[in-house]
């Protein structure tokens, strides 16, 4: 294996020419639509032709699935939400509104919330079948990024009626839901499965007592996976609204929460730390032995496209913390907001950067 390997957090831009939307349609619903099928290969294929440019190691398919919802990040939360049984339809307000302050109340009503009416089943997600199309196009690995995760939905919740009446029984059966699409992957030949929840922020606000609950949750979503065979990571960042952090929810770092989750069922932990010049590295000495860090060494929350130098410089920032063989090096969240021309050369000052630091220690 490449000595720290280069990746990004699963979203890309979508090239400006592919504007159709899903709107909460199947996939296969949607492209019966001839142009619309096409403009969606062809924009997976464009978007990891990029990362293969760029000279990134493990590539996404840039999740092109989707649409062009709020927050920046599109139908992030909404592409499960609308393909899962039990969900109603429209946007309601995030029922956790009435309690945010500053900036998080207008990042809360970008995310909206959620009407649980009925039992939670699974729909035409479609998690393999996306993977199949994606790694047709390139012999590099394709990672899944599978998310947003079963705690983070739970917490959108407004319960009207059916048999889940509270987010741990709404997270336990979307856990399962989780589970199923994540072993298809596997078993179409996916061996790379990243989970994206940030759930794992939630005790932080909702008491101590919660760490024990997204713990079982994400080993609930992750059980089963043969670990020697499929790297598996989880991805928490510091909330991603338009380039804007979150500010209550996050408040505590890593500092607070990443010792609540050594020993939880992952292998690799993908966190953001260039928005931040790289605060908390430090943490990284407490991870258990058979734990790995994804890194992220770039900053999407800013257009300045990095020198490589300066990705370097928070290459060995990591290192003086962490073995290079326990390494991934990532951006810090999705790309899915910025300019493509932007999140190319970002992808590309990555790879450059890495190299400096690969040359750096095989000089010793």
């Amino acid at each position: 294996m490449t000595l720290l390997p280069t990746t990004m957090v699963g979203s890309y831009p979508r090239p400006q020419w592919f504007t159709q939307q899903l709107a909460g349609r199947d996939v296969l619903e949607a492209f019966k639509v001839a142009s619309h099928a096409e403009a969606f290969h062809d924009a997976t294929r464009t978007v990891i032709k990029d990362q293969e440019d760029a000279g990134l190691d493990i590539l996404t398919d840039g999740q092109m699935w989707f649409d062009d919802y709020h927050m920046g990040i599109g139908s992030f939360l909404w592409y499960w939400l609308e393909r899962t049984g039990g969900f109603s339809p429209e946007k309601l307000p995030h029922p956790a509104r009435g309690k945010a302050k500053g900036r998080d109340v207008w990042a809360l009503d970008e995310a909206g919330g959620v009407g649980v009416v009925g039992p939670i089943e699974r729909g035409p997600v479609r998690m393999e079948l996306l993977y199949r199309w994606a790694q047709s196009h390139t012999a590099k690995p394709i990672k899944a990024c599978i998310g947003a995760g079963p705690v983070q939905l739970s917490t959108l919740a407004h319960f009207k009626r059916g048999p889940v009446k509270n987010r741990y029984d709404l997270s336990r059966a979307l856990a399962d839901v989780f589970a199923a699409e994540i072993h298809e992957v596997i078993d179409a030949g996916c061996r790379y499965i990243q989970l994206e929840d940030l759930g794992a922020w939630m005790p932080f606000l909702s008491g101590d007592k919660d760490y024990a609950w997204v713990n079982d949750i994400v080993d609930r979503t992750m059980r089963g996976i043969d670990r020697q065979a499929v790297a598996t990571s989880w991805h928490f960042c510091m909330g991603n609204a338009w380039g804007n952090k979150l500010e209550g929810m996050t408040a505590g770092g890593y500092r607070a929460i990443l010792p609540h989750y050594l020993e939880v069922a992952v292998d690799e932990y993908v966190l953001d730390f260039a928005c931040r010049e790289m605060a908390d590295a430090d943490l990284l000495r407490q991870l258990p032995a058979d734990k790995r860090i994804a890194a992220g060494v770039i900053d999407v929350r800013t257009l300045e496209i990095e020198h490589p130098e300066q990705v370097a410089e928070r290459i060995r920032k990591v290192l003086a913390h962490i073995e290079p063989e326990r390494v991934t090096l990532t951006t810090d969240c999705g790309l899915k907001q910025l300019p493509r021309t932007c999140a190319r050369e970002k992808l590309r000052a990555l790879a450059e950067g890495a190299a400096i630091v690969r040359a750096e220690l095989a000089r010793g």
